[in-house]
């Protein structure tokens, strides 16, 4: 039986929304911050989604995205790096459509089916962008989406799949494009999503000898929710059946919106139940999955969709969020030096220490030190430590500074020191903060962010954040 064995998900803290000045409109989306991006955002996912599971048991990874940071550079490897996943595994890119996240579950599900792989992560993450104050950009979300893709324990067994493939160019972005174009709304609607939709789901139910009624829940793509809502009727479904599209809260989170319905409704589904995915881009792809006994005593995710849109801060201005994108540039940014040119060389040769955030044990007194040394500072001991990752650990502001000269993006530079559960310290930046919570003692986590673009390297290390708590939610039956 090969399906979904675990799932995650990220949604950044920051809303735009009624409370956000310059907005103008009461329209809420997910916001990724100055220093996040789809890898950043997908690592955070991927996290998520790992919680309590064995990583070496890993034997791929498929990183899709329309936004990826590199146009030649492989993305999963990053991500791989980021989460502690082992060497030995197969990693790969899937983007250019908006049904990549379909297109690289279909992908691990076959792989796994044909036994090349034991389980292959699944992360899929987009920050796409809309020209300013338009009807992409108020529709538009940031977000991620992580599945395990295993045939043992199994909580969602894959009963098929249907795809079709249509050359449709309703919406696209070229790469010097740094906003989506769009063509005429009723022909991308009624040639485009309301045409091919329908024609994959009828493919998928007649190949599966089912209606729409025996759908438990649909997690169905839409560019926003009134086309959202007329599909799904179009569809055959009832209310009830669709999933909770997250208009209003979180947005069109590209790529990843249909995989985010999905692990959405695996937080709230009943055993037994048939779910669907619906993607739409250049075709369509309809995958089933039905919920097994095992969802029930499973590993919840750590946060999870829920707990993601719970954990949300309102973002005080448009011009902030304006800023984190560049569409607005600070008024100093040409009086300031030009930032030095990361060393390839060095982020290769301090990987573990930067990118896996590796610390050091040492094996005769347990102290916990980072960055890694040869000599133990509590007890001496030379070249007698294990590596140990302190990414996922929590910890608490011991010290902090606040820097309004340095010429952050987002003024003033919050610098921490982090005391982690278990031993270890770290220096390190916040972000994600309000000023007025900052505070000795205060519970952080750390996050993968980047650190700055320089000669078209992205220079990622990790960063101190508030800690986020989930939300509740209804236990499955």
């Amino acid at each position: 039986m090969t399906g979904i064995a675990a799932y995650g998900a990220y949604i950044p803290r920051y809303r735009l929304g009624a409370e956000t000045s310059g907005w103008n409109s009461r329209q809420e989306r997910a916001v990724a911050n100055f220093d996040e991006d789809s890898v950043t955002m997908g690592v955070a996912a991927g996290i998520d989604c790992l919680t309590g599971r064995d990583r070496s048991r890993i034997d791929g990874i498929i990183f899709a995205s329309t936004t990826p940071p590199y146009a030649e550079k492989q993305c999963a490897a990053i991500v791989a790096a980021a989460l502690d996943l082992r060497q030995d595994i197969f990693a790969t890119d899937v983007t250019n459509v908006l049904r990549a996240g379909t297109n690289a579950l279909k992908s691990a599900l076959d792989a796994v089916a044909a036994g090349s792989a034991g389980e292959v992560l699944v992360v899929v993450a987009d920050s796409r962008q809309g020209p300013p104050r338009g009807e992409t950009e108020r529709a538009s979300g940031d977000g991620a989406a992580a599945f395990v893709i295993s045939s043992d324990g199994v909580i969602a067994e894959h009963v098929g799949s249907h795809s079709i493939t249509d050359n449709m160019l309703d919406v696209w972005r070229t790469p010097g494009d740094p906003f989506v174009r769009t063509w005429e709304d009723r022909f991308a609607t009624e040639e485009g999503i309301e045409r091919i939709v329908p024609e994959a789901l009828e493919g998928y139910c007649r190949r599966h000898d089912i209606t729409p009624a025996d759908v438990a829940k649909a997690a169905i793509y839409a560019p926003d929710a009134r086309r959202h809502a007329r599909l799904a009727r179009q569809l055959g479904f009832a209310e009830s059946q669709v999933q909770e599209p997250l208009f209003g809260a979180v947005g069109n989170t590209g790529a990843a919106f249909a995989p985010m319905l999905l692990a959405s409704a695996l937080e709230t589904s009943g055993l037994g139940k048939l779910l669907l995915v619906i993607s739409y881009g250049d075709g369509s792809d309809v995958l089933g999955f039905r919920t097994t006994p095992s969802l029930a005593a499973a590993q919840r995710p750590a946060m999870g969709v829920s707990g993601w849109v719970a954990a949300r801060q309102a973002l005080d201005s448009y011009e902030t969020y304006a800023r984190w994108r560049e569409v607005w540039t600070l008024d100093d940014a040409s009086r300031r030096p030009a930032a030095a040119s990361p060393s390839v060389s060095a982020l290769w040769r301090e990987g573990d220490k930067n990118v896996r955030l590796y610390g050091a044990r040492c094996r005769a007194c347990g102290y916990v030190q980072y960055p890694p040394q040869r000599v133990c500072v509590e007890c001496r001991s030379v070249d007698n430590s294990e590596p140990v990752r302190l990414s996922e650990k929590p910890g608490e502001v011991f010290t902090y500074s606040m820097d309004y000269i340095a010429g952050a993006v987002d003024t003033p530079l919050v610098v921490t020191v982090v005391d982690f559960e278990g031993g270890g310290r770290v220096l390190c930046m916040m972000t994600d903060r309000e000023l007025d919570e900052v505070r000795v003692g205060m519970p952080v986590e750390m996050s993968f962010r980047k650190l700055r673009v320089v000669n078209g390297i992205h220079n990622y290390y990790w960063k101190a954040i508030p800690r986020r708590t989930p939300a509740p939610v209804a236990v499955p039956t």
